[in-house]
């Protein structure tokens, strides 16, 4: 394990290894957008000088202002002890307003729909060009049910193999993006030696030249858009490559792509067409001989960037659920690598979602307004968090955060508007994006809710009765050590239903009554704990502080504790079985899951009263508290308690006289 840990933290520094890996993680979203994006430009447009000379302008500096001044330059500053991603600059800021959850919720909601979109249109993207070889065409075409099928197949065996984790294969995604960006750039650059004066568009003019004066020419922004949607997995990585193996990297691959986006307008004025009909330019580079090969590479690139999107998807749930905006699903780690994580739940949602986006669109240019929409949502929300950091945590200059936010919100606004615009009738997959922020809403407002009905009592009122129920010997011994999970957050409180299961429900009598707080860290990785001895040897409380992407093996690290206890002669624990080792004292542990269900006896706003129904039928689709916390079933009691969070205190009851 400190092997792993040390190559790692190797791999965050800039080396050769750390460019590769960077390659293969980051960039497959972003770098496979030059299969779609010029074409959803010039769409049935007329070809002009004006539209390819404006079109690549606007891509180059699209990229320039959004990926490498915001994210590449700009964002990746906001890490959070070397990690990214919205939870994580969540974290970094959720001190300062009350409201922040929000923009984290909609643009994890956001970036968790672009990981149903990002396979289909990528692979369908991909696959569609094996109409350009002769004896295919007119068989595999966008929207037939042959193309339909071979993109589903790939992603259904994709899906599939996330059970086994990506530890075989993964160490080849960084060689074969390597090889994906060197062709696109090879592609490109021997298009602009024939038509060199491609290189002016470089010039912005171009580009507001478009905007302002071609017809409609605004609009197109919406499929410029498509140049950047991967930006946002730059700082969703983060914390698997480093800042500088990203900022470094990024020159190649912005390089390539330029040179393959002017090498697609090159070989379009070289052609001189009228229209772009069913031609992709990007397949349209490669000569006839090379087109199978290139159909392959562009295929393993396409499986490489949905690759990292479903693992980007899988890290962000675990994410959410240490922050209580999900559900407690079940979590495996298929392979030692660390951050390497799979949600079968989570796998059948998203397999399901690409299957039904392909089904639905059918072809890969019906999902780009989709694709584009969701994540301009996503960088909004991004842009409404990075202010606060700016202003509360870097202190910058206002006039300096000011000309940033205007920069950032003109171009993601006018974004914004050109792709509402194009979803016209393609709607329905907004229920998917919606779906997922109503569950996110529910899950944190009805937490807030019950942690706010929460009944703490003071527990040195209760010390001489818990120590007195743990000597009398007429009580039958429920356990030698008896753990409770608690939410209190002071060391002096505890809960009352945690009182009244021990003392007044069934009085449970234990040698030890241990009491166990979990405190979710903001350093990702960080793993501490701390003890307090209510009573000594009879009452303790441990206080775990756990990063957000640490999973609380609650089972195990209770007896970490107690072992270390015992080794320092803090804990002299006899053994009830005198037949059993004394250092194995732990193998009589009893921990007590209290599990409440809502009473009836409660009278809710309208609106707390759907928030808690809604939760509660969610619960039941989620994961036990047991599992959650890695319990043992041999040494798991749960116990129901009903959750009483504004009862009804009287009832206009009158005794009546019988005659």
């Amino acid at each position: 394990m400190k092997t792993e840990l040390h190559s790692s933290k190797n791999l965050h520094r800039l080396s050769v290894a750390g460019l590769l890996v960077t390659l293969g993680i980051i960039y497959g979203d972003i770098g496979t957008s030059p299969l779609y994006v010029f074409r959803s430009i010039i769409g049935d447009r007329p070809i002009s000088k004006e539209l390819v000379y404006g079109g690549i302008s606007c891509i180059i500096w699209t990229l320039t202002l959004q990926t490498t001044f915001k994210y590449v330059l700009l964002t990746l500053q906001a890490d959070n002890k070397g990690e990214g991603g919205i939870f994580s600059l969540f974290a970094l800021v959720r001190r300062y307003a009350k409201w922040l959850y929000m923009p984290a919720i909609i643009g994890a909601a956001t970036l968790l729909a672009d990981g149903i979109i990002t396979p289909p249109i990528s692979v369908a993207s991909a696959v569609e060009g094996l109409n350009g070889i002769h004896y295919l065409q007119n068989t595999i075409i966008p929207g037939n049910g042959i193309t339909i099928g071979i993109v589903v197949g790939i992603i259904s065996l994709l899906f599939f193999f996330q059970r086994f984790g990506t530890k075989v294969v993964g160490f080849a995604f960084g060689p074969i993006m390597l090889v994906w960006f060197s062709m696109i750039l090879i592609l490109g650059a021997t298009q602009i030696i024939q038509f060199p004066d491609i290189i002016k568009a470089v010039n912005p003019y171009y580009g507001i030249k478009l905007l302002v004066e071609y017809p409609h020419g605004f609009w197109l922004l919406g499929a410029v858009f498509l140049c950047t949607t991967g930006a946002e997995a730059l700082y969703s990585d983060l914390g698997h490559c480093g800042k500088q193996n990203i900022q470094v990297s990024w020159a190649f691959v912005k390089t390539a792509l330029i040179i393959n986006y002017m090498g697609q307008g090159a070989w379009l004025l070289l052609q001189q067409k009228s229209s772009l009909g069913n031609v992709n330019p990007f397949y349209a580079l490669m000569p006839h001989w090379f087109l199978l090969i290139g159909i392959i590479v562009a295929t393993l690139a396409t499986i490489i960037a949905s690759q990292a999107l479903i693992s980007g998807s899988f890290t962000l749930i675990s994410e959410a659920i240490s922050m209580n905006f999900w559900p407690r699903v079940t979590v495996k780690y298929p392979t030692n690598v660390k951050g390497q994580i799979y949600i079968p739940s989570l796998n059948w949602i998203l397999w399901l979602g690409c299957v039904g986006m392909m089904l639905y669109f059918k072809d890969s240019s019906a999902m780009e307004a989709a694709y584009g929409f969701s994540i301009v949502i996503a960088m909004l929300m991004t842009t409404g968090l990075m202010f606060i950091f700016m202003y509360r945590i870097k202190k910058w200059n206002n006039w300096l955060i000011a000309l940033i936010m205007a920069i950032f919100l003109i171009v993601e606004i006018s974004f914004f508007i050109t792709n509402v615009a194009k979803i016209k009738q393609r709607w329905m997959f907004l229920f998917f994006e919606f779906g997922l922020m109503f569950i996110m809403f529910v899950w944190h407002k009805a937490r807030k809710i019950t942690n706010r009905y929460l009944h703490f009592v003071k527990i040195k009122e209760h010390l001489t009765s818990l120590q007195t129920l743990s000597a009398d010997k007429e009580v039958p011994k429920y356990a030698t050590h008896l753990v409770y999970l608690t939410k209190a957050n002071s060391d002096g409180d505890i809960e009352k239903r945690i009182i009244d299961s021990i003392l007044n429900r069934k009085p449970k009598r234990a040698d030890v009554y241990w009491f166990i707080h979990i405190d979710r860290a903001d350093n990702p990785y960080e793993m501490a704990y701390s003890v307090v001895n209510l009573l000594p040897e009879k009452v303790i409380k441990i206080n775990f502080k756990l990063g957000f992407r640490i999973q609380p093996r609650i089972n195990l690290l209770v007896k970490m504790v107690m072992q270390e206890m015992r080794k320092n002669n803090e804990l002299c624990c006899s053994n009830q079985y005198e037949d059993l080792d004394v250092i194995n004292f732990h193998t009589d542990i009893t921990y007590v899951i209290l599990e409440t269900f809502l009473s009836v006896e409660n009278e809710l706003s309208v609106k707390e009263e759907f928030i808690m129904d809604a939760y509660f039928a969610i619960k039941q689709l989620a994961q036990s508290d047991q599992k959650a916390f890695g319990l043992d079933n041999a040494t798991t009691v749960i116990e129901r308690v009903p959750l009483l969070i504004s009862p009804k205190t009287y009832l206009p009851l009158k005794r009546i006289s019988i005659a």
